[in-house]
């Protein structure tokens, strides 16, 4: 249960942090610092939890890596479920928070102004059909990432650099498209306090990042497979 457990507080820490930052500072820090500190989060969360669970905390990332062979297809459902529980808990932790502020509706707009959207929803109105295209690109930069830089080809102990700084250029991308996703876990999370539109649309959130995942472990797989047998076993020994 371990791995478990890691999942649900490496993806409670990310949502905590991460919304909590565009909720409390927003207005001064902008995308630069949301960014910033969902990419900093994570970029930390690769060390501390990375060993015991590989610290995908987002389920696009572990379906990426079930398809890539990097962990057994079994776990994939417990994983997603202890990470959208973590999720879901991290907002909760920011809503006891909101509920001591002298707004008396703060935990609703808030989540409302966190959750992603496309059409009216979208931060610059962008269409439902571009939106996913985004969400989908963003994520496969992360996962792509992810394979690459904790394959064995790469050097050892950096892989959370890259990671982090993935995450932070694919908020650059997404936070004026649709608030950035890029996680349905920290997209269900937000959704679930604020209701309304935000569930309804929840359904692209999901969908578009397990896509973008799925075609980063295709694609790394051709990559990886272009590597010579000679190479490949060196690499393994190493």
């Amino acid at each position: 249960m371990n791995k478990y457990l890691a999942e649900f507080i490496g993806t409670l820490l990310l949502v905590f942090v991460g919304l909590g930052s565009a909720i409390f500072d927003g207005k001064s820090i902008g995308a630069l610092g949301i960014g910033l500190a969902f990419g900093l989060t994570l970029l930390a969360l690769v060390y501390v939890i990375g060993p015991i669970s590989g610290c995908h905390i987002n389920p696009a990332v572990t379906i990426g890596a079930a398809l890539s062979g990097r962990m057994k297809a079994s776990d994939v459902f417990p994983y997603w479920i202890a990470q959208v529980l973590g999720g879901i808990s991290g907002f909760g932790f920011l809503a006891l928070i909101m509920m001591g502020s002298p707004t008396p509706d703060m935990v609703h707009s808030s989540a409302v102004a966190a959750s992603n959207g496309f059409g009216d929803h979208s931060p610059a109105g962008f269409s439902m059909a571009a939106v996913f295209v985004a969400e989908i690109m963003v994520t496969f930069v992360l996962v792509l990432t992810v394979l690459g830089s904790t394959s064995v080809a790469a050097p050892a102990g950096f892989a959370g650099i890259p990671i982090g700084l993935a995450l932070v250029v694919g908020h650059y991308v997404a936070i004026p498209i649709d608030n950035a996703s890029i996680n349905p876990a920290r997209s269900i999370a937000s959704a679930i306090y604020a209701g309304d539109w935000a569930l309804s649309q929840l359904w692209l959130f999901i969908v578009a990042p397990l896509v973008g995942g799925v075609i980063a472990a295709l694609v790394y797989k051709i990559v990886e497979n272009r590597l010579s047998p000679s190479i490949k076993t060196e690499l393994e020994r190493s």
